[in-house]
């Protein structure tokens, strides 16, 4: 036999991939792809930013005018050392009665969220022990009044 004859005939005995063989191959493989995302989907944690987010929307324009209200201030100080962090008001709400809240708003995960009453001193500061706070990047978002008139800031932060 020539080596011609025996290149013919070990080329009939090899065994193709037919287009039916390709075309279950690549079913096969789009349905574990999809059930892999599908697992992966259900999975997912979803935390919304607001469990009453209707209910804030509707209050959105006193939001609007706090922040128009605190940008007439000067800025707001955050600090922090290994036991706490520090909020310094503006210096315009230095004696004055203010009340309000602070929310360290956690983007990643809700249960790092912490809401917070304002109690600040003289001097317009209050201090919030870290024991509690777990490290991360944080929306500090502080809502304060003086008599009537609001004021609202948001800054991010990162507890360390």
């Amino acid at each position: 036999m020539s080596t011609l004859e025996t290149f013919v005939q070990n080329k009939d005995n090899q065994k193709h991939f037919s287009w039916g063989n390709i075309l279950l191959l690549s079913f096969i493989t789009f349905m574990v792809l999809m059930a892999v995302m599908v697992y992966s989907a259900i999975n997912t944690q979803f935390d919304l930013v607001s469990k009453d987010y209707y209910k804030d929307e509707l209050r959105f324009q006193d939001k609007i005018d706090g922040v128009t209200n605190a940008s007439t201030l000067s800025s707001i100080e955050v600090s922090q050392n290994t036991d706490a962090l520090l909020i310094q008001l503006p210096k315009e709400m230095k004696g004055l009665s203010v009340q309000g809240s602070l929310w360290l708003y956690c983007k990643t995960d809700a249960r790092n969220d912490k809401k917070l009453s304002l109690n600040v001193n003289e001097n317009a500061s209050q201090s919030i022990l870290k024991a509690n706070i777990q490290k991360g990047i944080y929306q500090l978002k502080i809502n304060w009044s003086v008599g009537a008139k609001p004021y609202y800031i948001e800054r991010e932060i990162v507890v360390l």
